[in-house]
């Protein structure tokens, strides 16, 4: 956290410009020199970097340069709900259909199907979603009306199709090849054959015993992506008009607003810490032997 802060503060302050030069109208310099003044920008790059870091372990993310009356606590809790409700629906999707496709391109192995499944996850690993979401507003928005064009109003929305497709594609396609990798090598082990010799179906060997097994690595890439997910839908938040945290970080960047910027990046950067602990708690609950 302390080198993802340390990076980002230095970063944004090495950019062109100030949070002023972006206004609609230019200001004049003794205005400008009076906000200076009071956010501290007048003070050298090493007591801002000291002075917000402690305010940051306060609990205090400073105010917004843009949005003066809020804070970027307000901001954040505003918004990031929004960012996190469409990353749940789209980690739901991602996961029905990533692993049933690596399931059927294990079990199918050799036969068109399987071909099928893993030419549909490269697919998706080779497009990005900003990609896709542009291309699903195209098709399902403009040219078939199936669905609304942008905007949000929960999850129990039809405006949540578009976004939730988007970012479920990159993410099924990754658990989809992990899936089909893990559960080819589990099907080769002693005990599943042994399980069949008993006369087990395959539906039940694979399910109660191999694809259980084979789920550990997919529970590993599984918590990475799903902050990925959470953290990364900056740009399909702004073609699907969400009104989301990735949306507004997008829009903080351009216009300099060092608190938002680096009060989101150092949540996202807490998210991916979380999603990889809770990824190593689970670990235990699907193979105890860990734990021995």
């Amino acid at each position: 956290m302390l080198a993802i802060y340390t990076i980002t503060f230095f970063l944004i302050h090495a950019t062109p410009g100030s949070p002023w030069s972006n206004q609609d109208k230019p200001m004049p310099k003794a205005v400008t020199d009076r906000l200076n003044e009071a956010y501290g920008l007048n003070d050298p790059l090493w007591k801002q970097y000291i002075d917000y870091l402690t305010n940051v372990l306060r609990g205090d993310f400073g105010p917004s340069f843009t949005s003066r009356s809020r804070t970027v606590t307000d901001i954040i809790i505003d918004t990031f709900p929004t960012s996190l409700q469409l990353g749940i629906v789209a980690m739901v999707l991602a996961v029905i259909a990533g692993i049933t496709l690596g399931t059927i391109g294990a079990v199918k192995h050799n036969t068109w199907i399987a071909y099928l499944s893993s030419f549909l996850a490269i697919i998706g690993i080779s497009t990005p979603s900003y990609v896709v979401a542009s291309l699903l507003v195209l098709f399902l928005a403009s040219y078939l009306g199936l669905v609304p064009t942008n905007g949000w109003d929960g999850v129990a929305s039809t405006k949540i199709i578009i976004p939730a497709l988007a970012l479920s594609f990159y993410p099924a396609a990754i658990l989809a090849r992990y899936t089909r990798s893990s559960l080819l090598d589990v099907l080769t082990t002693d005990y599943v054959r042994t399980a069949r010799s008993k006369g087990l179906k395959d539906r039940a060997v694979i399910i109660r015993h191999a694809l259980r097994n084979a789920l550990l690595p997919v529970v590993t890439v599984g918590g990475v992506v799903f902050a990925d997910i959470i953290t990364g839908s900056f740009f399909v938040e702004t073609i699907s008009g969400v009104p989301g945290l990735g949306r507004y970080f997008v829009t903080s960047i351009s216009t300099r607003d060092y608190p938002v910027v680096l009060g989101t990046v150092l949540l996202f950067g807490f998210v991916i810490t979380l999603m990889n602990l809770i990824v190593d708690l689970i670990y235990p609950l699907l193979d105890p032997r860990i734990t021995r």
